[in-house]
């Protein structure tokens, strides 16, 4: 990665880590965090389609700002906490959904924005 390239991803990441904070402020929870990931999960699938070759663009919004917004290390923390409270049926819900339809959201983004291409 070039040095320039620095500046682009540290921006969107501090906006990206803003706004993950207030989607779990407003939401609660550890079900913000998996649905701060599926809705990055879509939207990195419509930039990576969408921004295709153009570097700096795509340094700022798909690896800054939805790497900062989507939270997998927050993801599994949430996951070992509540498997230490005991709460082994929602944390193994958790991991399904959150992973799956995670997955399922990058896939319908990339469908979409090569349909609009």
């Amino acid at each position: 990665m070039q040095f320039s390239m620095l500046v682009p991803v540290a921006l969107g990441g501090a906006c990206g880590a803003v706004l993950r904070h207030l989607a779990v402020m407003a939401l609660g929870g550890p079900w913000a965090v998996a649905a701060v990931n599926v809705l990055g999960s879509f939207l990195i699938g419509l930039a990576w389609v969408a921004l295709a070759g153009r570097d700096m663009t795509s340094a700022l919004l798909i690896t800054g700002l939805l790497g900062g917004f989507t939270t997998f290390s927050a993801f599994s923390l949430d996951t070992v906490k509540l498997i230490g409270a005991g709460r082994l049926a929602e944390a193994a819900l958790y991991v399904l959904v959150s992973v799956f339809l995670s997955l399922a959201a990058v896939a319908l983004g990339t469908t979409i924005a090569r349909s609009l291409a």
